[in-house]
């Protein structure tokens, strides 16, 4: 069912993730302003403080203060992405949210070009980075391939999303990365958009090689449990990619005595009895993972602001589909 907007929202929540970005929050904050005022729809925006220690949210606090559109979530630690673009969602009122990273490598620029697209008639828009390295490219074709889904760059945070499509979203892992992924299997239409993806002026990156192997797993639990994933997925997971290496191991070892003296018969070498098992029970672990409940909130509340006013979060306050 489609989310009846309060009265008095805006149309358009503009989701900015923020994790040490302390140098590029008052240039990037103008930037979108100056956009934002140019659209004829009502809009705020909404920065995820991800548990900044640099100032950051000190920053936000103060942009908060003087701005009445805008609106400050704060965690008690760095979560992550995913559960930062889980508070955008859990925290923004608009009926059509854009998420962008804090540190400007996304364009507000390109913004107008996304919401047209949804007023178009689609429900997803993916910005599309065409500068991303050859790695990251592999990554969004091996995704690309695993979820069904022909989307160029599943790297990139910029894009718009009718509220509808994913409200119901439960975000662990890198299964931000995975939303239009899962507003697919409610039926969503998705299109993508060239946008470009600017040199980082201020910072440093946060990106790590071990998030693409994250990703993947998440691509498993996508298909497999049609939900998001959470932290019991890692440790299984990795333990049965250790496992499922250790079989490949010995299946070479095999493979090498049955083509080199003394030429072990295969059914005779209990080299397969082992690769076999090897391979039987990391699958189980795989599959264990999937059952594991979360049994912890994506993230917790340190504070909220808006218009002016402090809020300090308690237990009570954390969005209803974690407690």
């Amino acid at each position: 069912m489609a989310r009846q907007a309060a009265a008095g929202s805006p149309h358009l929540s503009v989701v900015v993730l923020v994790y040490d970005e302390v140098d590029s929050i008052e240039p990037l904050h103008r930037e979108l302003m100056g956009v934002l005022d140019g659209l004829s729809s009502s809009f705020e925006v909404v920065y995820i403080d991800d548990g900044s220690t640099d100032g950051s949210a000190e920053r936000l606090g103060q942009l908060a203060s003087r701005e009445s559109r805008v609106r400050v979530v704060g965690f008690r630690r760095n979560f992550g992405q995913a559960a930062a673009v889980q508070a955008g969602i859990d925290h923004s009122r608009g009926d059509l949210l854009v998420f962008m990273d804090g540190d400007m490598q996304n364009d507000p620029d390109d913004i107008p070009q996304l919401v047209a697209k949804i007023d178009a008639g689609y429900d997803v828009v993916c910005g599309w980075c065409r500068e991303r390295s050859w790695i990251s490219r592999i990554a969004s074709w091996i995704v690309a391939r695993l979820s069904g889904l022909e989307v160029s760059d599943f790297g990139c945070t910029l894009k718009a999303i009718r509220r509808e499509v994913i409200q119901g979203a439960r975000l662990g892992g890198q299964m931000h990365r995975l939303l239009p992924a899962y507003a697919s299997g409610v039926g969503a239409r998705i299109t993508e958009l060239p946008v470009t993806h600017r040199p980082r002026s201020y910072g440093r990156s946060k990106r790590s090689p071990v998030r693409s192997a994250q990703l993947a797993l998440d691509v498993l639990s996508l298909r497999l449990r049609g939900g998001g994933a959470g932290s019991p997925i890692y440790s299984l997971g990795w333990a049965s990619l250790v496992l499922w290496a250790l079989a490949l191991v010995c299946a070479v070892v095999v493979i090498v005595q049955r083509l080199a003296p003394p030429y072990v018969h295969v059914h005779a070498n209990l080299g397969v009895v082992l690769a076999v098992g090897l391979m039987i029970v990391g699958m189980q672990l795989l599959l264990a993972a999937f059952t594991i409940p979360r049994s912890q909130p994506a993230y917790v509340l340190r504070e909220a602001i808006e218009s002016n006013q402090l809020r300090l979060a308690t237990t009570d306050e954390r969005p209803a589909a974690q407690r």
